[in-house]
């Protein structure tokens, strides 16, 4: 039974898309763990740390589709613990003198927040490319309309003359500096995190740094020089990035939903034949994709 607007199969289109959410799913995410799981072990096999068939086994079995997810659940709860679970389930899949080398001195945070970083990674790459496409668009209604004439307001009242191709501009401008942000972001948010107890690396003594740097450069990250197991920033940051393309995304939103009022009638956004704007009041065509954006 679905809980959540955003996993609605009625509603979830108005909220996200299939291919974000994917980023998210349970078995995406235990996945991507798995993948954490399996690039430490083979770097720390490359520096000897971990006999080679033991990385090699891990890497093997490290699919959500091989292990028993009804164990990893009861483990879960049994144990009280975040990822125990998901470790015993993995060393169950593995011959047994493979399974102690799984989760070789990491911490539960090691694994998280890599993940972390890989989810950030992708979800930028997404919206990176939905904003460029977003961008195309409004210059091309900016060059399109840069001698349509239209009503420049302040506090919602007429104020002098402007275009439309003005306007969008304006938009686009918005929307590139968010680009820019993503662009020089990504070097501080896409970084693995390898620090062991408490963030030293003590447990792998002088192999730690180069182990951090292998490890990160597996999973196609950066290293981080040192462990950011405390500091947040990082994703603080970038939640406040999308934030900030949410609020550009309302903002135009918003305009245009109130540039299709019956008494301005500057913009009208399109609609299907089908698209019914209300049932009682059949007249009325609603600016539905606008008014979700706000």
């Amino acid at each position: 039974m679905v809980s959540r607007l955003t996993d609605s199969e009625l509603y979830g289109h108005l909220w996200g898309t299939p291919e974000a959410r994917a980023i998210f799913e349970e078995r995406a995410r235990l996945q991507s763990w798995l993948d954490v799981l399996a690039a430490l072990a083979a770097a720390q096999a490359e520096m000897g740390i971990v006999p080679a068939e033991a990385a090699v086994a891990i890497e093997r079995g490290a699919r959500v589709e091989l292990l028993d997810l009804g164990f990893v659940a009861e483990e879960t709860r049994r144990t009280g613990h975040s990822t125990l679970g998901l470790i015993r389930g993995l060393e169950r899949v593995l011959p047994e003198e493979a399974r102690g080398w799984v989760y070789h001195g990491a911490t539960v945070q090691d694994v998280t927040d890599t993940w972390a970083a890989l989810a950030m990674r992708r979800v930028s790459r997404i919206v990176w490319r939905d904003l460029r496409a977003v961008e195309g668009s409004l210059l091309d209604l900016a060059a399109r309309h840069r001698d349509t004439p239209m009503a420049g307001r302040t506090h919602g009242q007429p104020g002098a003359l402007i275009t439309f191709g003005f306007k969008a501009a304006g938009w686009a401008d918005e929307v590139r500096r968010h680009l820019d942000r993503l662009r020089e972001g990504g070097p501080r948010w896409f970084v693995g995190q390898l620090g062991g107890a408490v963030g030293t690396l003590g447990f792998f003594g002088e192999q730690g740094p180069e182990l951090r740097r292998r490890f990160c450069a597996r999973l196609g990250l950066s290293d981080p020089g040192i462990s950011w197991t405390s500091a947040r920033d990082r994703l603080a940051e970038f939640a406040l990035v999308l934030a900030m393309v949410a609020q550009t995304l309302a903002r135009i939103g918003n305009e245009v939903y109130q540039l299709q009022r019956e008494e301005i009638g500057e913009l009208v956004e399109p609609a299907s034949p089908e698209q019914v704007g209300s049932i009682t009041m059949p007249h009325k065509r609603n600016p539905e994709r606008a008014e979700h954006l706000v």
